[in-house]
């Protein structure tokens, strides 16, 4: 994290914001990444052997039966 609460931003090997980026920009630079990108995140530092573990449910810190409904009014359609 940079000063002030920023993060750095990702950028592809041509210089372009990455697509959630790109979306935190467009907002004002206030957005956060979701519960379900967190997650997928957290996900693939595991497979890479950060020695990370996933929270159990129910447990102080993971994410509730709340959370997810609460996430799941915001997300995306998939296409046909």
């Amino acid at each position: 994290m940079l000063k002030g609460g920023q993060k750095k931003l990702d950028k592809n090997k041509d210089g372009e914001l990455s697509g959630a980026d790109f979306k935190m920009m467009k907002k004002g630079g206030k957005a956060k990444r979701g519960l379900y990108a967190n997650i997928h995140a957290k996900k693939k530092r595991i497979a890479a052997g950060s020695k990370e573990k996933m929270r159990k449910p129910g447990s102080k810190g993971a994410p509730t039966a709340a959370n997810f409904k609460r996430s799941a009014k915001t997300a995306k359609k998939k296409k046909k």
